[in-house]
């Protein structure tokens, strides 16, 4: 099962829980694990979205960055 399919599925569980007819404490437990676990496999997704952006095909990642220079560039500028 896919990380998007066990997200679908978990949260259609997470909706259930109330409905169910378990007692209070392992609804509580049930939710609580549940949203614990749609958030580790959330921000895991989301990661995995922003690395496949930065990704420059040959194994590297990167993206722009800004590097500052220690040497004037600009004589008539230098202060």
């Amino acid at each position: 099962m896919s990380k998007e399919t066990f997200v679908f599925v978990l949260g259609i569980l997470l909706v259930l829980v109330p409905f169910l007819g378990v007692p209070e404490g392992w609804k509580t437990i049930m939710i609580v694990v549940f949203g614990s676990v749609l958030v580790v496999l959330g921000y895991s997704l989301r990661r995995k979205a922003y690395l496949a952006t930065i990704d420059r095909g040959n194994g590297e990642r990167g993206n722009d960055s800004f590097v500052e220079t220690t040497t004037p560039l600009f004589e008539d500028r230098a202060g």
